[in-house]
């Protein structure tokens, strides 16, 4: 991890973002459920999502920035479809096959890609080397969804 002053905000604020999750997925696939839809749940998420970004850019001035640009590789545009998946996926899945189960998932699979890109240092991103620790974290992951899923 890197040295830095803000560390401690950062671990604090991915980790309150982490808890959110769960909630999201809960929160979410309720929604679908009481609307018998779980397509049109997504769409009140996203909408609101929507709001929310958009005030946050008002107020850092930061609206006038939004635009596609030649100059920007396509593959970075995509994050939203990747944010779509997961929203859909879990609002679906998750009344059907349990939050933990669907969370535990998304977090082994999360553990898996993030080790990846940070391995290779995909899409500009920070490069660490996988070693013996993150191989050993990975393994207890996979053994914790293994465990709990058999316990469910």
């Amino acid at each position: 991890m890197p040295t830095s002053n803000a560390a401690p905000a950062f671990a604090a604020i991915m980790l309150l973002t982490g808890i959110g999750i769960p909630i999201l997925a809960s929160l979410n696939s309720g929604l679908g459920l009481r609307l018998e839809a779980p397509m049109a749940a997504s769409v009140l998420l996203f909408s609101l999502g929507l709001l929310v970004a958009i005030a946050g850019a008002l107020v850092t001035g930061s609206l006038g920035q939004v635009r596609l640009s030649s100059g920007i590789p396509f593959h970075f545009y995509l994050g939203g479809l990747f944010m779509a998946f997961y929203v859909i996926a879990v609002t679906f899945i998750a009344p059907r096959f349990g939050v933990g189960n669907a969370i535990f998932f998304v977090l082994l699979g999360q553990l898996i890609s993030a080790s990846t890109i940070d391995h290779f240092g995909l899409f500009g991103s920070l490069q660490y080397s996988i070693d013996g620790k993150r191989i050993a974290g990975i393994a207890l992951m996979i053994a914790g969804v293994y465990l709990a899923r058999r316990s469910a």
